[in-house]
């Protein structure tokens, strides 16, 4: 059985329960993982101020390598890590192995930005009678993060929280998602061969509510970083405002695409595929969710991405043949198919797929969608592209903008004063021009607005909001100038 790292040790958890770890695809077990108990959790607390103060004294250069140390065993490690992935996750082979390469950039990429946490020099002449202070500004180490996970994504999600924190100097608390914890555990054990101080990681597994409740509500961790629901974002930061915590929270999004009259049809077919059907088996918090397509170019795109789900290969994530693997369980799978039934009943027609298999889900295309339709209104985790018709513009932004969600977006279309135009209405924390909305990438601020989300992920905006700014102040640190040496510049000046 996989243990957990609680206070530098690998342990069970306090009262011997533990959970099975199970392949998506076929329900096989896979390996175990404890169950931590609130007393787990609390000694992982306790033990992250101690993690906090090894970690207040750890240089950047040492943090730095240590990081990129990391990164490199990742890399050596990949084909390891990415099949444990694709085993506990059910995505795709060949895409975890981005993933885990993604998360080893993310982590060489906040270590060598842990060196350039530069202060700033503020003049002071420009205040009367503070001519002669020199002040300065510096930034530090803010104390313990927690990072909680999801399951779609969650090497690379975790790496985008854990390297940051690591970079800045706090001590981290991290939650694996629960399905999926056992890659994470093994990179978290790279990370202590690595030499990162003892204490100064803690990965607790087990009931999410819980954990995350306690960590948000603890005095002993300062930051909270999420992505997961909206409910889970709203719940935490109502229990971390007790203790004014910082809560930065990506809670998905129901990201909208526009395809207009004028857009390459076969770039924009493939965008969706790749940004819906084929990636991460369609549970992206930012992949193509709804697709607003002009009326005269509707037929042609439906049918172009009904001949794309055609071609792609559902089945066993360990394939290299496989482009759409299981969802994250049966009851997810079922729960998506339920969506698509709903809309078939509201109006919708099916185009392409519609079929479950135990947690396969066929990659769906539905035309004549309703947009009241629950499948369209909500955020639905699954590969499925629902298409609406719009004939003007300014119609096809208003019915993307009418959503509580504001993540990602994209805009299809020949012309760029169209694409300018809609990237600027559209409501969201990125605009994607003539691609997908599923797309990342670590030196981009990520996140969203409205119920999206609080606060950006990237390489640099994180590791600043994961650090506190401090003023220092030198009193009269300048020699007053006298009298005469004023005198002399001035009359040296009129010379």
């Amino acid at each position: 059985m996989q243990r957990m790292l609680i206070a530098g040790d690998w342990v069970d958890s306090s009262n011997g329960r533990s959970r099975p770890i199970l392949n998506p695809g076929t329900g096989e077990p896979i390996d175990e993982v404890p169950l931590a108990t609130e007393a787990d959790v609390l000694r992982a607390v306790k033990a992250a101020q101690l993690g906090k103060a090894a970690m207040r004294a750890l240089p950047a250069h040492k943090r730095a390598q240590i990081l990129i140390a990391t990164a490199g065993r990742m890399e050596r490690d990949l084909p390891e890590l990415a099949l444990l992935l694709a085993s506990e996750n059910g995505k795709p082979i060949r895409q975890t192995r981005e993933e885990v390469a993604a998360a080893a950039r993310i982590f060489r990429g906040f270590g060598e930005e842990a060196k350039r946490l530069f202060g700033r020099t503020i003049p002071m002449d420009a205040i009367p009678g503070m001519e002669r202070h020199v002040a300065m500004t510096i930034r530090q180490p803010i104390g313990v993060v927690a990072a909680i996970v999801p399951f779609n994504y969650p090497v690379e999600l975790w790496a985008h929280k854990a390297a940051a924190a690591l970079a800045a100097g706090n001590a981290l608390i991290s939650k694996p998602p629960s399905p999926c914890p056992l890659t994470l555990l093994r990179i978290a054990a790279i990370l202590e061969d690595e030499g990162l101080p003892r204490n100064a990681h803690q990965m607790i597994t087990g009931p999410g509510e819980m954990i995350g409740s306690l960590l948000a509500q603890s005095e002993g961790v300062q930051i909270i970083t999420v992505t997961g629901s909206v409910e889970t974002g709203i719940s935490l930061s109502r229990l971390a405002v007790g203790q004014l915590k910082r809560v930065f929270a990506e809670l998905g999004g129901n990201d909208a695409t526009i395809v207009c009259a004028d857009a390459d049809l076969d770039k924009a077919a493939e965008g969706i595929v790749l940004g819906r059907l084929a990636r991460g088996n369609g549970q992206i918090c930012c992949s193509v969710k709804r697709v607003f397509v002009h009326s005269s170019v509707y037929d042609e795109l439906a049918r172009k991405l009904t001949d794309w789900c055609a071609r792609l290969v559902v089945g066993d994530q360990l394939l290299e043949t496989t482009d759409v693997g299981p969802l994250i369980s049966e009851q997810a799978a079922v729960e998506v198919c339920g969506l698509i039934d709903r809309a078939v009943a509201d109006g919708a027609k099916v185009a392409a797929g519609g079929g479950r298999h135990g947690a396969f889900v066929d990659p769906t295309v539905l035309t004549d969608v309703p947009t009241d339709t629950p499948l369209f209104r909500e955020e639905t985790f699954g590969p499925v592209v629902p298409l609406v018709r719009f004939d003007t513009i300014d119609q096809a932004i208003e019915m993307a903008n009418d959503s509580p969600f504001g993540l990602q977006a994209a805009v299809f279309t020949s012309d760029i004063s169209t694409a300018m135009n809609v990237a600027y209405r559209l409501e969201a924390g990125g605009v994607m021009i003539n691609w997908g909305s599923a797309l990342r990438a670590e030196t981009l601020p990520f996140g969203g607005v409205k119920f999206s989300g609080l606060g950006r992920e990237a390489i640099h905006d994180t590791l600043i909001e994961m650090t506190e700014q401090k003023s220092i102040v030198i009193h009269n640190a300048l020699a007053a100038p006298s009298d005469e040496s004023v005198l002399s510049n001035a009359e040296r000046a009129d010379r």
